[in-house]
């Protein structure tokens, strides 16, 4: 379980758990991108695209990140983290420490500039890479590997929910800290 720094902030948090527990958790056979197979499915673009979330995401994002030193961008593969980093950097434009987004292609593009990052400049910035949930932290993984050959320097990879099946692991391994705003025990949601 996971606290935030401050009561308006817990709440905003404890909000955001009452929506995803109403609206995001499916119960049923599904299989997850990283083709495990779940009893559960956790569908947070469902909320990270919904008008009513969207903010807390931003704000409780914001505070989840807000102690990792000298970051200037958030953003992730896409589809997924592009809600999440437009939250994130909307939020920080009303403190005085603003955030710029980027989104991560899968692949580069075959046609203009033939980017795969979009966005915000990343080159020699400090960057934390957001995902809605994760499983074995490979997309976020994939996000970092393309942000290191664009010259950032991916510090963190923050999620909003994480599932506990590995995720954290993998990005610790790769010398990222991991950051979740909400856990399974929050919703009260076993581990697959």
């Amino acid at each position: 379980m996971t606290v935030a720094s401050t009561p308006p902030l817990e709440a905003d948090r404890q909000a955001l758990i009452a929506l995803i527990s109403d609206e995001a958790v499916f119960h049923g056979d599904f299989t997850l991108s990283s083709g495990r197979k779940a009893t559960y499915y956790v569908d947070m673009r469902r909320l990270t695209l919904d008008h009513r979330a969207a903010p807390i995401i931003g704000r409780l994002m914001l505070d989840l990140i807000r102690d990792v030193d000298g970051i200037a961008a958030v953003g992730g593969l896409t589809l997924g983290a592009d809600p999440i980093a437009n939250a994130i950097m909307h939020e920080s434009a009303r403190t005085d420490r603003p955030l710029d987004a980027f989104v991560v292609r899968k692949e580069p593009k075959d046609h203009g500039r033939g980017r795969q990052i979009e966005g915000a400049d990343v080159a020699g910035r400090r960057v934390v890479v957001v995902e809605d949930t994760s499983t074995t932290g490979q997309s976020a993984l994939k996000a970092v590997e393309a942000l290191r050959r664009e010259g950032a320097e991916p510090v963190a990879v923050a999620v909003i929910v994480d599932r506990r099946t590995g995720a954290q692991a993998a990005v610790e391994a790769a010398g990222l800290r991991w950051l979740a705003a909400i856990d399974l025990d929050d919703l009260g949601l076993d581990p697959q």
